[in-house]
């Protein structure tokens, strides 16, 4: 009999892409579905990007790029990091990836052996927990909910640090909630990790210049703990390249040997087009990084606006990304014709059957009470999808 292996079987299917999926095949039946499901921006890559590929084809840009990437973007990074926050790394310290989720997972499989625990808040990023389970650490979730705005404080984690915590994944701006730390919330989560000298944080920082709040702050900044501070970033959001696959870590520098090293017998480097690529994101013009940022500042009130009209829907306003995340759970126990809402997984697929709206129940980020929306679309089409969840959730009684 034909068997998996016992770390692919304890892996759960990505349910942001299993619904996106769902409403694909809808969608192959001619019904005309509104997906909110997936996490990338609407827009295409800037023009200027395009051309840098495009060029790097025509320069015989065709083979084995270096395992850590290219040394005109790890400097592009590096410089990057300077100009924008502030901070030091060394090129040595630069690692890219084919997309910051491997960054992720190399980090973690780099320095969680089995047994070692894992502090992830919750709400937290589908893959963080599979990514802790494919390495055999522990998952240890911090809830957070919608009252505290989804962020942790220093008292939570410092009552989740045991002798056997060796990690703490954080994501500011963050997937799914839209949430952002201030400089005082992450000054105070850092003076705790200060305490426990074998702690390293992950700090996930790929939605960063989607913020409306102003600077970005990153964990590392406080230098009690840089040198236990991984920063994970790339290209696919701020300069709409998901497919493009490019994502980088700045680290210690022997996390950074380690993930060479892993990385160099897995996947080795990167794509040599989508670097080039890169490469022209970081050292060009940002304009087209604030212009999509606007527009997605624009979608967050709209989308805001229209759930607060809904009855028995609670919502916050999110300081960042480009996500939703209202509270929904007034919903279960109701019906309507064949459908009984039970959960969260039930209210996503009945408004995806009945609606037509494509959503992800929070169960799979840790909040069963809770539904993601990506606002990641036209104001035209947000504002007919929250119409059609607005006319679906009446229906129930």
């Amino acid at each position: 009999m034909s068997q998996v292996s016992a770390r692919i079987a304890s892996l759960s299917p990505s349910e942001t892409l299993a619904m996106s999926q769902k409403s694909s095949e809808l969608a192959a039946q001619g019904i005309d579905v509104i997906n909110l499901s997936v996490g990338e921006p609407d827009f295409f890559t800037p023009d200027h990007i395009k051309e840098a590929a495009q060029k790097a084809i025509d320069d015989n840009f065709s083979f084995y790029s270096p395992v850590p990437g290219y040394m005109d973007l790890r400097k592009a990074i590096v410089a990057k990091l300077k100009r924008e926050n502030g901070l030091d790394y060394t090129t040595d310290q630069i690692i890219v990836s084919n997309g910051a989720k491997q960054s992720v997972c190399n980090v973690i499989l780099s320095i969680i052996d089995p047994g070692d625990e894992v502090i992830v808040p919750a709400p937290y990023w589908v893959s963080y927990v599979e990514m802790v389970k494919l390495a055999e650490g522990i998952n240890v979730i911090v809830d957070a909910g919608i009252e505290q705005d989804f962020k942790i404080t220093p008292a939570q984690l410092e009552a989740a640090i045991t002798p056997k915590t060796k990690a703490l994944i954080l994501c500011s701006p963050s997937n799914p909630t839209g949430s952002v730390y201030t400089k005082e919330e992450l000054k105070g989560l850092a003076g705790i990790i200060a305490k426990y000298p074998n702690i390293i944080v992950l700090s996930d920082e790929i939605y960063e210049h989607i913020n409306y709040v102003g600077q970005h702050e990153s964990i590392a900044q406080f230098t009690e703990i840089t040198d236990r501070v991984v920063i994970i970033n790339g290209v696919s959001k701020a300069y709409a390249m998901t497919g493009w696959r490019v994502g980088y870590i700045a680290a210690p520098l022997w996390i950074a040997k380690a993930t060479n090293k892993l990385q160099g017998q897995y996947t080795s480097g990167a794509s040599s087009i989508a670097q080039k690529a890169s490469l022209a994101a970081y050292n060009g013009d940002q304009r087209c990084v604030e212009e999509m940022r606007k527009a997605f500042l624009r979608r967050r009130d709209l989308g805001v606006r229209l759930l607060q009209e809904i009855p028995d829907i609670q919502v916050n306003t999110p300081q960042g990304a480009f996500y939703l995340f209202p509270k929904v759970d007034a919903y279960f126990a109701k019906s309507h014709g064949n459908y009984t809402i039970n959960n969260v997984a039930d209210l996503a697929m009945y408004l995806l059957e009945v609606g037509h709206v494509a959503t992800v129940g929070g169960a799979a980020f840790g909040a069963p009470t809770c539904l993601r929306l990506s606002y990641a679309t036209s104001d035209e089409k947000l504002t007919e999808a929250i119409r059609r969840i607005k006319v679906a959730l009446a229906k129930l009684a």
